[in-house]
């Protein structure tokens, strides 16, 4: 196994296995898979910030078995932040469990997360004060998931509905395609509901939008009523689950991203079925570098 030592920020990283083929398909080794999460720092690290983060990690490849870890894990540096957060039983009196999370608020724990093949980063929508505790929602999130002939076409058109629901609620939303196959929409909140009131009001635009353009539209997670229609996913506002990160590379065929867009793409989206894709990490850079961050523009 060859290794390499880096000194990221001050911290010395003992790097592995640099050629590796992370993604076969594309033949995108571990070592871009590390230059990309080093470029991207910048614009992704204020998405981590504070947040609890579950990786989802593929050791041998996106072709071999990958496997969730929420606790930080063995061999964990002793610079790297962590906090103990309940869960969701102990927060309601039901238990007394607890995960011990790494907090990745710096390029070097970011850097090391990369070197375990942590392609795919999760938070939730909540952020956690400095000993753990969790605070209420910062943010509402609403996953567009299309089934099948519908895409990332009729996301989009999807997409301008939910916009004008939350307008009517007084919130603004930002899009972000999944890197997978739909679009996910982020609505600040000001922290004054908890994460069943979050989860409610996702639930209660989802099935007015239901109701409104049942041919579109659907709130129901059954997957047989999904075809041709867009499933809005209101359950990951619940304070166990976790969305993909802005910014973080999913663990598909090729090396995608969830990458924030403006509504000006969204709505030629809405308007050309070809206006819309998932954007691989060379893209994602190369728009950075142009553009910055455009999830607050």
């Amino acid at each position: 196994m060859s290794e390499v030592q880096v000194d990221v920020e001050g911290r010395t990283l003992t790097i592995s296995n640099l050629d590796k083929v992370l993604y076969p398909r594309t033949g995108t080794t571990k070592g871009e898979v590390l230059h990309y999460y080093a470029a991207v720092a910048p614009v992704l690290l204020p998405h981590l910030r504070d947040r609890a983060v579950t990786r989802i990690r593929w050791p041998h490849g996106v072709e071999g078995s990958s496997f969730f870890e929420k606790n930080a894990p063995a061999g964990t540096p002793s610079w790297v932040r962590t906090v103990e957060v309940p869960t969701t039983g102990s927060r309601t009196g039901k238990g007394d469990g607890t995960l011990r999370f790494p907090i990745c608020d710096d390029l070097a724990t970011l850097t090391w997360l990369a070197n375990l093949a942590a392609l795919e980063l999760h938070v939730h929508q909540w952020t956690v004060e400095e000993d753990g505790t969790p605070r209420h929602p910062d943010r509402l999130v609403i996953d567009l998931d299309p089934g099948e002939p519908a895409g990332l076409h009729e996301c989009a058109q999807v997409a301008l509905l939910v916009r004008e629901a939350l307008a009517e609620r007084d919130l603004t939303c930002t899009p972000v395609t999944s890197g997978s196959k739909g679009l996910h929409l982020y609505a600040r909140l000001p922290g004054d509901l908890d994460s069943d009131g979050t989860t409610e009001l996702a639930r209660e635009v989802a099935e007015a939008l239901q109701k409104a353009h049942p041919d579109l539209v659907t709130a129901t997670m059954t997957k047989a009523k999904r075809p041709g229609k867009v499933f809005l996913d209101w359950s990951q506002n619940s304070g166990s689950k976790t969305t993909v990160s802005p910014y973080s590379l999913r663990g598909r065929e090729r090396p995608t991203v969830a990458t924030p867009l403006t509504w000006d793409e969204v709505e030629e989206g809405a308007d050309d079925d070809l206006a819309l894709e998932q954007l691989g990490m060379e893209q994602v850079l190369e728009r950075v570098a142009e553009l910055g961050d455009v999830f607050d523009a």
